[in-house]
This record gives C-alpha cells, sequence and structure tokens, in this order.
C-alpha cells in the first residue's frame, strides 16, 4: 500500500474543497464550493516537494477552468511523477502526456449521458495506450440512499452515472486502464472518516492498482486502508495533512510510506 500525493487546482490556485459543494467554475458565484484551504504557493512547489521525497503516483487535478498554466508548473516540476485529470479528452491527452504527466486521468469524457461511451474509452486507448489511462471513478450513493450502490459521478462530482463501482463494472473497466482513482465523495474533504465499505469493495475487486480518497481524519486511517483494502488500495490524503491546513503530519505520513514500501 502507497501514499499516492495530490494537488487540487481550483480557479488556477492550489486548494482543498469539500466535494459535495462543487457546483460551478464561478468562484465569486454563491454556489461556490465550501474551501478547507487555499494558498498562492504555487503547485510546482507542491511538486518539487513530492519528488524530492520519492512520492510517485500522485495526482494533479484541475476542478473547472483557469488550471492549465499551474498544472503543467506542476507536471514541469516532476516530470513523469504526476498524474493529471480535469476536462481529459482525445483532444488534448497527448498534449498531456508531452506536458510530463505519467499518466491522464478521465471521467466526464468516457462517462457520457450517463453511460460508458465505449467509442471514446477505445479511441483514448488506441491514442495513448493502457498503460498510460487512469480511470476516475469517483461516485456517490443516490440521495437518500444509505446502503445501496455507488454510482460513479461527473461534471467536477455533479451528474450521476447509470455505472455502479461494483465488481462486474471493475472487473470489466480494468481491461481498459492502468489504474482506478475513487473519490468518495460524500467524505471528500470533511475529515469525518473514511468509506469503509467502498475500500472493501476496491480492494476486493479492483484488478488493477486503486487509490481513494475521501474522509482522511487521523494517521490511524493509513491503516485502517491498509486492513480493509487488503493491501491493495493505495490513498491519497488531501486537507487533513498540514500542508493543506490539517493536523496530520505530512511528514509522518511519508515516513510511514517508506516504511511499507522500503
Amino acid at each position: 500500500m502507497k501514499f499516492r500525493p495530490c494537488i487540487d487546482l481550483h480557479s488556477g490556485k492550489v486548494k482543498q474543497i469539500i466535494g459535495s459543494t462543487l457546483i460551478d467554475d464561478d468562484p465569486n458565484s454563491s454556489s461556490a464550493p465550501d474551501e478547507n484551504f487555499s494558498t498562492d504557493k504555487p503547485a510546482s512547489d507542491y511538486a518539487e516537494m513530492y519528488k524530492r521525497d520519492g512520492l510517485t503516483g500522485g495526482h494533479v487535478v484541475m476542478l473547472g477552468g483557469g488550471n492549465v498554466d499551474a498544472a503543467k508548473s506542476a507536471l514541469a516540476a516532476y516530470p513523469t511523477g504526476l498524474q493529471i485529470g480535469g476536462g481529459i479528452t482525445d483532444q488534448n491527452a497527448l498534449e498531456w502526456i508531452s506536458a510530463g504527466a505519467s499518466h491522464v486521468i478521465v471521467t466526464s469524457y468516457v462517462f457520457h449521458n450517463g453511460q460508458i461511451d465505449f467509442q471514446r474509452l477505445n479511441s483514448l486507448v488506441a491514442l495513448i495506450g493502457k498503460d498510460k489511462l487512469v480511470l476516475d471513478l469517483s461516485c456517490r450513493r443516490k440521495l437518500g440512499d444509505t446502503t445501496g450502490d455507488y454510482y460513479v459521478v461527473t461534471d467536477r462530482w455533479q451528474t450521476y452515472t447509470d455505472v455502479p463501482v461494483n465488481e462486474s463494472t471493475l472487473t470489466m473497466l480494468g481491461s481498459y486502464c492502468d489504474e482506478f482513482l475513487v473519490h468518495g465523495v460524500e467524505n471528500e474533504g470533511k475529515r469525518c472518516g473514511i468509506l469503509e465499505d467502498l475500500v472493501v469493495l476496491l480492494g476486493k475487486y479492483s484488478p488493477v492498482p486503486v487509490t481513494y480518497a475521501g474522509g482522511v481524519k487521523g494517521m490511524q486511517d493509513l491503516d485502517r486502508v491498509k486492513e480493509l483494502g487488503l493491501g491493495r488500495v493505495d490513498l491519497t490524503i488531501g486537507s487533513a495533512l498540514d500542508c493543506f491546513g490539517g493536523d496530520i503530519s505530512y511528514d509522518e505520513v511519508v515516513a510511514w510510506h517508506k516504511k511499507e514500501n522500503p
């Protein structure tokens, strides 16, 4: 199990937001997302820190517009050390690989009109190769449902698809990509604890490496994800880290990671 670092970008700045409040791209809108953290520190500084600490497989996610320059600066600071997601299509995927991304992360382009668009998916695989594609299966349960399936959500986690995150979906989509990235949207940014049943599902059924994000509140959650995910689910921590305004020591997490991955 690995710790996977992240750089979340919104309106050109490194931020940590509450995922379920992300509505649109206008920071002046009354429906702008709730932020846990925002900084003028450039994205490239975080990328350089991850490179220094030997952390691989992290991701840069562009939440809406105005983030291209910041994202490219991070990739330039740590070439092939980070993945890139947010608005990726077959029109720009190669550009991002050329800019230094190890993989592109795709959601809305492939999960189109509520369904898996296999024409688009096959087009991407033919273009960049399975080994450079990460499918984002960030998900949430339907409103009012506390025990049923999680469903993939798109358009900055606003739009439900008809695609459940289950054994069948994971097995089928695993043949098209190198990894999965899964945000537990309801807990994202809330530091309220991980979605344990989702971690169990991913650890049991994912045929490819998978990274979970959402709700981490303490160091004990690293051990919990390791246990529940059978050592097969990697973990991203955002707003709970002290480098993003939280109270979990980034240095302590890196030390945990290095102990697990000597």
